[in-house]
């Protein structure tokens, strides 16, 4: 997998943690440096973890299921980018919160934004990949994007969110699309 295929899957990845910060940009008047800094370095280490978990759980298991690996990326990505597209379609608006940076919720906030790179974790144990690379470009791109998110936020409301999931899922279908679409081409099916 190339430098510029893993971070349009990083990009895409972040695209629910800049949704969120967008959301956390709005309950800040006016955000200082740290506050626009705490989402990015939570999501951030949350979208570099969880993948670098799901690509060893998905190396232990990838022996078992190789010949299945294009339809297991495709699933999960097709799944997950899903998920994204439907998301951005939802009317709900969050309200500006009180103590929106408190620990408690800014760890579930990064874990509940994090579960797809998980999965995504695991299709990268299919291909030849330096994880540590990945992860890394993954971390400092959720982190980039979302303190990015909390200063859109801050200035210009809500008006992103949809838009941004929208564009993350469709990053990632396609990509699942083409990983199954090169495999059924090279190796014939």
């Amino acid at each position: 997998m190339s430098f510029w295929e893993i971070l349009v899957i990083a990009v895409s990845l972040s695209m629910d943690a800049f949704a969120v910060s967008i959301t956390l940009g709005l309950s800040v008047k006016k955000p200082k440096i740290i506050e626009i800094l705490i989402p990015g370095l939570y999501f951030g280490f949350f979208q570099a973890l969880m993948p670098l978990a799901g690509f060893f759980a998905g190396t232990y298991f990838a022996r078992s299921i190789q010949f299945l690996d294009h339809w297991v990326a495709f699933i999960l990505l097709g799944l997950i980018g899903g998920k994204m597209i439907k998301d951005s379609f939802s009317r709900g608006e969050e309200q500006p919160q009180e103590d929106s940076l408190r620990f408690i919720k800014m760890l579930l906030l990064a874990l509940a934004t994090s579960i797809d790179a998980l999965a995504v974790g695991i299709t990268f144990a299919f291909f030849t990949i330096n994880i540590f690379t990945a992860v890394l470009i993954t971390g400092l791109t959720t982190f980039c994007i979302s303190t990015a998110g909390v200063r859109v936020g801050n200035i210009f409301g809500t008006r992103f969110k949809s838009k941004a999931e929208f564009t993350g899922g469709a990053v990632l279908v396609l990509l699942g699309l083409k990983i199954l679409v090169e495999h059924l081409l090279v190796a014939g099916g």
